[in-house]
């Protein structure tokens, strides 16, 4: 059964568009600053729509930063070094924020995954100055470093949240831009490399990819084959091998998708999206318990085989439905542009209407063959007899 073409030019979008990482970087030469600062170097981050200027003095390693970023009164942000590390793990934070005189305030804390409690506390390298500003929604941090070994390659983090604990700042949003936030800096050239984090959200995308493609799409294509072609004498037994190599396909490349998933868990000391893993995990089970179970299909006259079509019934739509709530809920971690995600539903919905489609016009056809003294019966809800198609037909299957 061919993909309908509106599905197939969407399927197609997502592959060439999702894969690459496309980030719109705001300008950051325009900015002013008061007390007529003035910065070397500037760049614009390419999450949390952040801009960073810098000046690096040689002769005694230091540097005067400017971060800014948009934010609400009641909201904070956060620029760091991270002279151990790469993410939030060691960053050495400054943070600024309104207190409760509403008065802006500057204060420094070392954070780590095994205490990330902001203490407003001295950092690992000096630091000669700091402060901050709020205007038109935008705040700024303003600091004089040295830097942490004479380095002008440096980590940075940057970070925004709207979350407090006993009037300092506190968690952030675990998913998206702010997860996202972190790049090299070579203060010597003016140029902000994310690379370590371009490389992980390329990860993520390719993760979320290969699963909307393997159990999202392929795998409910495969059932709709599998249930509505076997229905017409002359698909028999193409639509059977149909279905096992649009099944198979979509079990290698969501095996895939679950070892990107496992890799990206692995190096995300700290972070755990629990339901989201939970679910993969239980899916890829049961999709290998199901392809492992095709070793031990009786055959067709066997007294088991109404039995083991059941569990293969069960067990296949169960692996669609887990795949399509955990790609919703990968969505929501991932935080792509909303574009994306109403191509998966209009695929989706497509999909579901297709079914529907199919759904009455085959029972129309079982129907009519019975009328007219034919042998088929619907029988469990499957349309044939005994699991089978009634004429000699294969075995109703779905996964």
């Amino acid at each position: 059964m061919a993909i309908p073409p509106t599905p197939l030019a969407v399927l197609l979008l997502l592959l060439l568009s999702l894969s690459p990482l496309c980030s719109s970087q705001k300008a950051c030469t325009s900015d002013t600053f008061s007390q007529n600062r003035l910065f070397a170097f500037c760049d614009s981050l390419p999450v949390l729509s952040s801009n960073l200027h810098w000046t690096y003095h040689p002769t005694n390693a230091t540097v005067d930063v400017a971060y800014r970023a948009p934010q609400t009164s009641d909201g904070w942000i956060a620029w760091a070094l991270n002279p151990t590390g790469s993410g939030m793990d060691g960053a050495q934070t400054i943070f600024a924020f309104h207190n409760s005189n509403n008065v802006m305030t500057t204060v420094s804390s070392p954070i780590t995954l095994s205490n990330p409690v902001v203490k407003n506390s001295s950092l690992s390298y000096k630091v000669y100055s700091m402060g901050s500003d709020f205007v038109n929604n935008v705040m700024t941090i303003y600091a004089t470093i040295q830097l942490p070994g004479n380095k002008t390659r440096v980590n940075h983090v940057w970070q925004a949240s709207n979350t407090f604990s006993n009037g300092l700042p506190a968690g952030h949003p675990t998913t998206g831009p702010n997860v996202q936030s972190t790049a090299t800096l070579d203060l010597l050239s003016g140029q902000s490399s994310a690379a370590a984090g371009n490389s992980r959200l390329h990860r993520k995308n390719t993760h979320g990819v290969l699963n909307a493609v393997s159990w999202g799409i392929l795998m409910p294509i495969g059932a709709i084959i599998a249930r509505y072609m076997r229905v017409f004498k002359s698909a028999d037994p193409a639509w059977f091998y149909l279905h096992v190599a649009c099944q198979c396909s979509a079990y290698i490349v969501g095996v895939a998708g679950w070892g990107t998933g496992l890799k990206l868990g692995s190096d995300s000391k700290g972070i755990t999206y629990h339901k989201h893993r939970d679910i993969g995990i239980a899916l890829f089970s049961l999709a290998t318990l199901q392809v492992f179970a095709l070793l031990l299909r009786p055959k067709k006259d066997h007294k088991y085989r109404l039995y083991w079509n059941i569990y293969h019934h069960v067990i296949g739509y169960t692996v669609i439905v887990l795949s399509v709530i955990n790609i919703f809920k990968g969505f929501d971690i991932l935080d792509p542009d909303e574009k994306w995600k109403h191509a998966y539903i209009a695929i989706i919905a497509s999909l579901g209407g297709i079914a529907v489609i199919l759904e009455i016009f085959t029972w129309g056809v079982v129907l009519k063959r019975k009328k007219s003294g034919g042998s088929d019966k619907p029988h469990n809800g499957i349309n044939g007899a005994n699991g089978t198609n009634g004429y000699g037909g294969r075995q109703h299957q779905v996964v």
